[in-house]
């Protein structure tokens, strides 16, 4: 896809109930990382279930162009990587396209080495902050010698001859600006250490310790999380089974949960705690989901989640409970304009600086279909209507923004008119199959009449 594509409109109508049983693709977080590590560890790493939406498939072209062999052999995926310390520079710009969870930690990832780095994107990615991240690289020695104002990109990064480690406290719960730094420290003599105040999604320091890096980890008493790595260590090609993407699952979780009668079952779904806030408050809304065969695998928990349809009430989401469930917030809306009473979520600025002002698209895109909602500088408060009576009949401004694209697709599926998105073609950087996924549950999506 491209991201000057024509516009693809897309219209969701009032379902039957939603049954069966689905696989939602492999996370979005550890499918990064997994191209990044392996293609910077020393010999071969083998990858299955990865998500192969184009946000994932930029961080894999960015590896290559720096001298990791990739290649898809049947359903896996093989890498030759580099070693660490030993990234070639790349010859033309790195284009991230949408993603900005693989620009931001490529940019840790590269700024550490001596040479020049380029990084552009789409006008999505080009209009985001890259501030958060090249404040502590600078602090390292970094250098960003070309910024669009503002530090976004295109931007270029020039590495120094020998790079200083730090200690960074993460201002805001950031788990790209705690990763970025991470990255940086593996290329950089000494220990480099993160004071995390809140906990975020941990993915890069379990991977990370999975593949060989010195990494430790230490907890104060109020939760302050102090993480330390040690620069310049070899780490080792690994086996890797990516689990399924616990913020894509939440598209048919609360389609399920909305959709009267409806009973489906998601399988595989990554429960790692970090990530499962979307899923504590939806049973705390009183939800029916049933966790089912929990189970480990490759270091993380992984469960089928089975769903039916519920008479849900509106509840206090807690700022503390933002970063477990930061991308999931649209979507949670969506189940909200549902809910008995009023739902007031809180702790969202990290929504002002996503693929769009996902606080403001979602608003907007909420009162387009006649649902109740105040949208305060970092919260937003939506007052339900149970049985979706009235709801429904606008049309969304997506802002090229792939889960206000499907959230309000999910939403159309239970109000009494139908939601129209203005474009579906996004969908693609993370979730390629939501679609068909959906459709062979029994939702009624496609295209305008």
């Amino acid at each position: 896809m491209t991201h000057d594509a024509e516009p693809r409109p897309a219209v969701a109508r009032r379902s039957q109930s939603l049954k069966g049983a689905a696989r939602v693709p492999g996370d979005k977080s550890i499918s990064h990382r997994s191209f990044m590590f392996g293609g910077l560890a020393s010999g071969e790493t083998r990858i299955t279930g990865l998500l192969e939406g184009e946000d994932v498939m930029r961080t894999g072209a960015a590896m290559k162009a720096m001298g990791a062999r990739i290649e898809k052999k049947g359903d896996e995926w093989i890498i030759q990587g580099v070693g660490n310390g030993c990234l070639l520079e790349p010859q033309a710009p790195l284009d991230f396209g949408n993603a900005g969870t693989g620009s931001r930690l490529t940019m840790g990832l590269v700024g550490t080495y001596d040479m020049e780095t380029t990084f552009i994107g789409d006008a999505s990615l080009s209009g985001r902050p890259m501030g958060r991240v090249l404040e502590p690289l600078r602090q390292m020695g970094v250098q960003v010698i070309d910024a669009a104002p503002g530090d976004r990109m295109p931007l270029t990064l020039r590495g120094p001859k020998h790079a200083a480690p730090i200690t960074y406290r993460v201002p805001m719960a950031s788990a790209q600006v705690k990763s970025a730094v991470l990255l940086a420290g593996l290329n950089t003599p000494g220990v480099t250490t993160v004071i995390e105040p809140v906990m975020t999604r941990d993915h890069t320091e379990k991977m990370l310790k999975g593949f060989g890096a010195n990494l430790n980890v230490e907890t104060g008493e109020q939760g302050v999380r102090h993480i330390f790595i040690e620069g310049q260590g070899k780490l080792s090609g690994q086996t890797i089974a990516v689990p399924g993407d616990p913020s894509s699952a939440g598209f048919p979780l609360v389609a399920a949960l909305i959709v009267p009668g409806s009973d489906i079952t998601i399988e595989n779904v990554l429960m790692n705690p970090t990530r499962t806030g979307l899923l504590l408050t939806l049973q705390e809304m009183g939800g029916d989901i049933e966790v089912l065969n929990p189970r480990n695998a490759g270091g993380e928990d992984v469960a089928d989640l089975r769903v039916r349809a519920s008479d849900l009430k509106g509840v206090k989401v807690p700022a503390s409970r933002a970063p477990s469930m930061i991308d999931e917030y649209p979507v949670l809306a969506v189940a909200a304009a549902f809910a008995e009473g009023e739902t007031l979520m809180q702790g969202l600025e990290e929504l002002r600086v996503k693929e769009s002002d996902r606080l403001a698209a979602v608003a907007r895109g909420l009162e387009a279909n006649g649902i109740d909602c105040t949208e305060g500088e970092a919260t937003l408060a939506v007052r339900g209507r149970p049985g979706g009576k009235g709801l429904g009949g606008g049309t969304v401004k997506t802002h090229l923004d792939h889960r206000i694209a499907m959230s309000f697709l999910v939403l159309g599926l239970a109000t009494e008119k139908p939601v129209t998105i203005d474009d579906a073609n996004m969908i693609v950087t993370s979730f390629p199959e939501f679609m068909g996924l959906m459709e062979t549950l029994g939702a009624d999506i496609g295209q305008p009449v």
